[in-house]
This record gives C-alpha cells, sequence and structure tokens, in this order.
C-alpha cells in the first residue's frame, strides 16, 4: 500500500495525468495551450525527469450536434469530419512537443465499449432515475437542440448571449430551461418545448461524501475549490445524463433508439478508455486497472477553468458510483482564460493564434516559452505578438541562448572542445557563491513544478540564466586566457555546470532546444526519462562537447508585425 510523506500527504508510486479532451470540430488555438495542455506537458516531462513512473493520456472528443452540422456543411459523414481533424490536432498537438502516450479518439469502438459498460454498471445498480421532461426543439430543424446551441439571457448576470450549458460572461453552470428568451443560435429562431424521457444522475444523493473528498484536498486550487463550493451552496440537482442527438454513444438499453449519452458523461471516460487503448497496445491489456484502480497511483487532471464542474464535481461521482474501485482524482488544476491582444478570443470571428498556422511560421519551443511565462495560472491573462517577440529575442534569445553558446563556443576555442580541468577544491569565492546561487535556484525550480506553479518555476529558471551571464562576464575567461590559463579553465568548467542545471530547468519548457544541448553535453543518460540523476551531477574535466549552434533563432519584426495586422482586421470588420 502506499504511504505518507513528511507532510502527511500520500506518497504514490505511479501518476496518471489527463489533458482536457479537445473538441474535434475544429484546430488547436493558444488558448487551448495555456489553459490545460501546455501546464500538463510541463509537469509530465518534470515527472519524467526526475525519473517518476507517469502516464499521459488525451484524446479527441468527437460527439455531439456541432459535428453533424459542421459535417452536414461540407457534405461528409461525421466520422470523416472527427478523423480529418483528429489527424490536424494530433500532428499539431505532436510538431508542438505534446509527449503524450496515446492520444485517441472518442468515436472508437474502445471507447462506445468502456463507455457503455460503465453507463450499465451504475444503471443495474439502480442510480439513475428516468423522467420525462421539457427540452427545447428546433422546428427549423426538426431536431432537439444540445446546451451549447441554445442562446439566451442568463439569469444570473444578465449576459443576453448566454450558452444553454454555461454563461462565459460570469461562468455560472447552466441548464437551458433557466435561460430567459431562449433561441436557436445557428439561425436565431424560436424554440418550442417538447417532452422526452431521458436518464439522470441524481448528483444531490452525493454531495456530501464528495464535500468530504474535497474537504481532504485543501491543496486544491482556490479558483476549483471557490466553484464547488458555490454549486455545494446551491445544492447539486439531478442531470440528464442522455441526450436525443443522432451522433453520440448509443445508450445500451432497449427501446432507447435515437438516444445517445451526454457528452460529458461520456468524453471524461474517454482518459479510461484511451488508458485501455494504450494498455492493449502495448501487449498488456489489463494493466489500465493499475492506473485507474490502484491507489497508488495519483490522477491529476489538466483542465480549463470553463471544465471544472465536469472534472471536480460530475466525474468524481461517477467514479465513486461505479461499482469497481476507480480511484478519484488527487488535483484538478484548472488554469483561467487566456486573452489575445487585450480581447476575449473568438473562435467564430477567427479572432485566435490557431497552432497548425503558427507552426508553419514559427518555432514550438518559442511559444511554449511565451507561454509557460505567462500561464493564467490564477487570473485572466494577455498574448501579445509583440510580448511574444520580446520573450523569444530577449530572453530565449539574449539570456539562455547567449550564455549557452558563449560557453560552449569559446571551450571549444580554446580547449579544442574538452571540459578544462575545473574542480571545487579550486574555486574561488565567485565560483562556490554562483554555484551555490543556481543550485538554490534549480532545488526552488523543482518546488514550483510540483506544486503546479509552473511560472514561478520559469521565472527562477530565468535568473538562473541571468545569474549564469553575470558570472561568465565576472569571471572573465576571455581575460584570464591570456594571464592564468589555469583560472580560464576554472571560469569554464564552472560555467558549463550552470548550463547543465540550466538544461534541467529548461528541459520541459523548451525540450527541442534541451534535447539538442543534453547531446552537446555528452550526456550518457536520455534527459527523458530520469535526466535529473545525471544531470544533477558535476561534469568532469576531459569530457567532449558537441558543436553548438543557435538554439533560439532571432524573430524579426517584420513578422510578427504581419500577424498583429491580420488581428487587427479582424476587429476592424467585427
Amino acid at each position: 500500500m502506499s504511504s505518507a510523506d513528511e507532510s502527511g500527504q500520500q506518497a504514490f508510486k505511479r501518476t496518471l495525468v489527463t489533458a482536457a479532451l479537445p473538441y474535434a470540430n475544429g484546430d488547436i488555438h493558444l488558448g487551448h495551450l495555456a489553459g490545460a495542455y501546455l501546464p500538463a506537458d510541463l509537469y509530465v516531462r518534470y515527472l519524467r525527469l526526475r525519473g517518476e513512473e507517469v502516464l499521459f493520456i488525451c484524446g479527441s472528443d468527437e460527439y455531439g450536434v456541432p459535428i453533424t452540422l459542421t459535417a452536414e456543411k461540407l457534405g461528409i459523414s461525421p466520422q470523416e469530419l472527427v478523423d480529418r481533424n483528429y489527424e490536424s490536432i494530433r500532428k499539431s498537438f505532436a510538431d508542438f512537443g505534446m509527449s503524450f502516450d496515446n492520444y485517441s479518439q472518442t468515436s472508437r469502438e474502445i471507447h462506445t465499449e468502456t463507455s457503455q459498460a460503465f453507463f450499465t454498471d451504475l444503471h443495474t445498480q439502480g442510480l439513475f432515475k428516468q423522467k420525462t421532461t421539457d427540452q427545447f426543439y428546433s422546428v427549423s430543424q426538426n431536431r432537439f437542440l444540445a446546451d451549447r446551441y441554445i442562446e439566451g439571457t442568463c439569469p444570473k448576470c444578465g449576459s443576453e448571449d448566454a450558452r444553454g450549458d454555461q454563461c462565459e460572461k460570469c461562468g455560472t453552470t447552466l441548464d437551458p430551461t433557466e435561460l430567459i428568451n431562449p433561441r436557436n443560435a445557428m439561425d436565431n429562431s424560436p424554440l418550442e418545448l417538447r417532452k422526452t424521457t431521458h436518464w439522470f444522475l441524481p448528483l444531490g444523493d452525493w454531495q456530501e461524501k464528495l464535500k468530504a473528498f474535497h474537504g481532504r484536498h485543501p491543496e486544491w486550487k482556490e479558483n476549483v475549490l471557490r466553484y464547488c463550493n458555490g454549486w455545494f451552496a446551491d445544492g447539486l440537482q439531478d442531470r440528464a445524463m442522455t441526450r436525443d442527438l443522432s451522433w453520440g454513444v448509443p445508450v445500451p438499453l432497449p427501446d432507447h433508439e435515437g438516444k445517445v449519452m451526454f457528452v460529458w458523461f461520456d468524453a471524461p471516460i474517454g482518459y479510461i478508455s484511451a488508458t485501455r487503448e494504450w494498455a492493449a497496445e502495448n501487449g498488456a491489456p489489463e494493466t489500465w486497472r493499475t492506473w485507474w484502480q490502484n491507489p497508488d497511483t495519483r490522477l491529476v487532471h489538466f483542465i480549463g477553468k470553463d471544465n471544472i464542474f465536469f472534472h471536480a464535481l460530475l466525474f468524481p461521482i461517477m467514479l465513486m458510483a461505479h461499482s469497481e474501485n476507480y480511484i478519484l482524482p488527487d488535483n484538478v488544476p484548472a488554469n483561467e482564460f487566456l486573452n489575445l491582444e487585450g480581447q476575449k478570443l473568438s473562435t467564430s470571428r477567427g479572432f485566435a493564434v490557431w497552432l497548425p498556422e503558427y507552426l508553419a511560421k514559427f518555432p514550438a519551443d518559442a511559444l511554449r516559452y511565451t507561454l509557460a511565462r505567462n500561464l493564467p495560472e490564477t487570473r485572466d491573462m494577455n498574448f501579445t505578438w509583440q510580448g511574444f517577440l520580446a520573450r523569444n529575442n530577449s530572453e530565449l534569445g539574449n539570456n539562455f541562448g547567449n550564455l549557452i553558446n558563449r560557453v560552449l563556443t569559446f571551450c571549444h576555442k580554446y580547449f579544442a572542445g574538452v571540459v578544462p580541468e575545473w574542480s571545487l577544491d579550486a574555486a574561488t569565492d565567485l565560483d562556490r557563491t554562483t554555484l551555490a546561487e543556481v543550485e538554490d535556484l534549480l532545488q526552488r525550480w523543482s518546488e514550483h513544478m510540483a506544486r503546479f506553479e509552473q511560472k514561478a518555476a520559469v521565472n527562477v529558471a530565468f535568473q538562473a540564466g541571468q545569474a549564469g551571464n553575470r558570472y561568465f562576464d565576472e569571471s572573465a575567461p576571455f581575460r584570464t586566457r591570456k594571464s592564468d590559463l589555469a583560472r580560464c579553465g576554472q571560469s569554464v568548467g564552472v560555467a558549463i555546470q550552470i548550463v547543465r542545471m540550466l538544461a534541467l530547468m529548461l528541459a520541459p519548457v523548451t525540450p527541442f532546444a534541451m534535447t539538442k544541448l543534453w547531446g552537446w553535453l555528452g550526456m550518457e543518460s536520455d534527459l527523458w526519462p530520469g535526466g535529473w540523476q545525471e544531470g544533477t551531477l558535476p561534469i568532469p574535466s576531459g569530457r567532449i562537447l558537441g558543436q553548438p549552434e543557435i538554439l533560439f533563432p532571432r524573430i524579426e519584426d517584420q513578422a510578427v508585425q504581419i500577424e498583429i495586422e491580420r488581428l487587427e482586421k479582424l476587429l476592424d470588420n467585427a
């Protein structure tokens, strides 16, 4: 069984990390990356760096009315549409450096099987309530409408553009029938209520057990706990787990033709089905249970704040309700939203920076670093193209890249690319204080990463880069090479140790560049997994170093000006 560490928190043997399933109706944009995907990848790469056992799961969420409507407009089947978008999203994620162990699809047979088995388990236990209710029906389209395709006035804040599932302005999760003056979001036509029968999960029956579970996790982010406590104060209500739709996981009950599972019932089960798929592909089909039903496994969900209800309330209840002993999330680090040039992102207007388009023009590491420096961890943040330019040129280039290039180029020029003689015994006060400073920063970096304080961790890495540049200037090997070659070699040796520690701190953020640097440093182990062990040991004298190149190429003003003007035109035409 698992033990407890000194803080009283459970010590786990392995970590299962999930990132919110992106909806397969379009490409990924910067808001998605900053909200869930980059933070998840940073954490996973950190754990792998430390040599910990971790599994990283994600996949495309592929059901619902938006898929069918888009497919109809394109004249293709829903399956063709989601397969096409899956490939685009998967490739974009890979090119961005997302290190998923499995990126799956909810339209696959293994997901249908897993979701239907889950539904059947709860139904067999008698946990669902069957109710006949009024639901909005579109006469113009001859179909019941999904929540997100119903708009109206929010009963909480008065916003006139609230969706049937949530008001984006105030964040309140809604039922469509709560909207004032509801309308069809697609053609603004009026709606009428019609009777329909569905299966409901009585969330209120689980509220006290869920509150007790949350009470055992005071370390969760304040925004998550505050949001959940608001729901507890209002009292959790019965929520329909089925829908009248043509595209979705069929309800596995007789006489239920035309009814599918609520997308937020089957979507989180997608984490389980994707794990099952991974296990089968690795030749050990039953090992998925180690990741979902073994109490020595830690489960962490990375999401945006608009998914808090489903990951911190609904899915834990579903896991509690199942007859098998599923683990519950140990943490649900939810980020706030990312704005673009001071404006809210708008996919309908195209006011966004799309990942495939970005990657066709700029390096992945530059965006990863810029977003990591500006993650919306506790409040909404803003991305600007000028800020991106400064982060790449001034910080990645002038701070980190400059130091790495100076040190390795100097070593090649004056010491034939071999780490010169250096030792702690021969260290000066400057050597000792700088090494101690960077070692302390490395420890602080690790502590921040373990606590999901990723923006603070990147700031610490930046300070380490500044310390390294300051050391190189003050130890001045470019002067001592003529007057005291031994002292020059000592300075270069110490500088190489600083670069080694920088490689660890930047590895999760800029993995493409740091994989190159790891090779140039002649490290004998892989960076992932387990590079921490070798990376925290001194690089010895006599090691042959690789020939460096520019790690972080400069980006020209004109390149980002084109992007700025594109967004300005969109605003002008809005």
